[in-house]
């Protein structure tokens, strides 16, 4: 059996009535009406997500790191300024530095006119050197004095112990003065009587002339007794006046020598008196010294000498200010940061510094925190006390220290503008 052919369907009507038109051209565009569009594409859509995704990914590092840092360009290097000035009136004759040399501690700046100073120190050591030949003189008076007083005393009390042994001895003598005295006046009366009785009895011739001779003489004899006795007794009588007298006079010696602790005192106090002069030419040398040393002026720290006022041939005073000192080993950032910018800083956090001048930046670190704000440090700090008050954001002035090492050449200068960061967030 043959396999039946299909005769081919008969095209539509449209085709037929254009069988006579030439064929299009083939770049003419198809009809996109049923394609998909490019939006609802697979890719450009993972497109659009990884583009939304990176641009959030970078706004939330732009926002991380402009939100972890606070700066302030109200910032200036800061340091100390040394002032020099003379200590002591003068009249220039050296000046040893130039303008902005950088000088060590104890350089000469300049030199005063000594010629004074030194007379004076000359002087003064004079003075001293006598003031202590004095006080030697008298150190040495105190020992002897202690000595010759200690031998008085017991001189004195010697003295007065042989005194009142006198007076004794002596009334003892006068004593048997009188006794002998009474015994003399005794056997007188006893031979004034016998010689009465020899002279009546020698009226009746009833005993010898030569009995009544030997009794007149034995009365004579007697009285005799009676005036020696008497004067015996008279000067053991003076001799006991004459030991009270001594006893007296060594009792007066003993007072006079017991005033020696108060003798020494006086010594003492002399020695102390020349010891303090001593003391007084010390200071007084002493501070000629100081004022000869003072003629030269020294640097008292490294650094920028600036600022020279004085010149050779100019007069100073004390307290002039001459010059200035700045040293460049320790300075500091003084950043005056908004108070609303202090909620998350603290001490000991990094900050990086950009120096206009150079353009350069430097690490360092917070260090503290002023005490009150820069508009209370001012001549006329604010008085918000009207009615018309107005809150103005205040700014607390911010120390900031420099790395170690961070400054090798020391280029920085107080008063240079600079641009911290606190890295409030790492």
């Amino acid at each position: 059996m043959e396999p039946t052919t299909q005769s081919p369907a008969a095209p539509p009507p449209d085709q037929i009535e254009n069988r006579d038109k030439p064929p299009a051209p083939t770049s003419t565009p198809r009809d996109f009406r049923n394609r998909p569009s490019r939006t609802a594409r697979p890719g450009f859509r993972i497109a659009i997500i990884i583009g939304v995704v990176v641009l959030l990914v970078a706004a939330f590092f732009v926002y991380r790191y402009v939100t972890s840092y606070e700066d302030t360009d109200d910032a200036q290097v800061d340091g100390n300024i040394n002032s020099i000035s003379a200590r002591i009136s003068g009249h220039v004759i050296k000046l040893d530095i130039v303008d902005n040399q950088y000088v060590q501690a104890g350089t000469v700046l300049l030199e005063i006119d000594p010629a004074d100073y030194q007379v004076a120190y000359e002087r003064a050591k004079a003075d001293f050197d006598d003031a202590q030949a004095a006080a030697s003189a008298a150190g040495v008076n105190v020992p002897i004095t202690s000595v010759n007083t200690t031998s008085q005393v017991s001189s004195s009390e010697a003295d007065v112990a042989s005194a009142r042994a006198g007076i004794s001895a002596a009334k003892q003598s006068f004593q048997a003065a009188k006794a002998q005295l009474a015994e003399a006046e005794a056997n007188n009366v006893k031979a004034q009587t016998d010689l009465e009785r020899y002279k009546q009895l020698v009226d009746k011739q009833e005993i010898s002339q030569q009995q009544y001779d030997q009794a007149i003489a034995s009365a004579k004899a007697q009285a005799a007794a009676v005036d020696a006795a008497k004067a015996n007794a008279d000067a053991a009588q003076s001799q006991v006046t004459q030991a009270q007298g001594k006893l007296v006079q060594a009792q007066a010696n003993l007072s006079s020598a017991r005033t020696a602790p108060r003798q020494m005192e006086v010594i003492r106090s002399r020695a102390a008196s020349a010891l303090a002069q001593v003391q007084q030419k010390k200071a007084a040398l002493d501070q000629a010294q100081l004022n000869l040393q003072y003629t030269k002026i020294v640097a008292p720290v490294d650094g920028v000498v600036s600022d020279r006022t004085v010149d050779v041939g100019q007069n100073v005073a004390p307290g002039q200010e001459l010059m200035k000192v700045i040293p460049l080993n320790d300075i500091w950032i003084t950043a005056n940061f908004k108070e609303t910018q202090l909620r998350e800083m603290k001490v000991g956090q990094a900050v990086t510094i950009e120096v206009d001048a150079s353009g350069r930046k430097y690490k360092g670190k917070v260090n503290s925190f002023a005490g009150a704000t820069g508009a209370r440090f001012s001549l006329l700090p604010p008085e918000n006390a009207t009615g018309n008050y107005v809150k103005v954001v205040q700014r607390i002035p911010v120390k900031i220290v420099l790395d170690p090492g961070e400054d090798k050449d020391q280029s920085l200068r107080p008063g240079m503008s600079v641009d911290p960061k606190v890295w409030i967030r790492q």
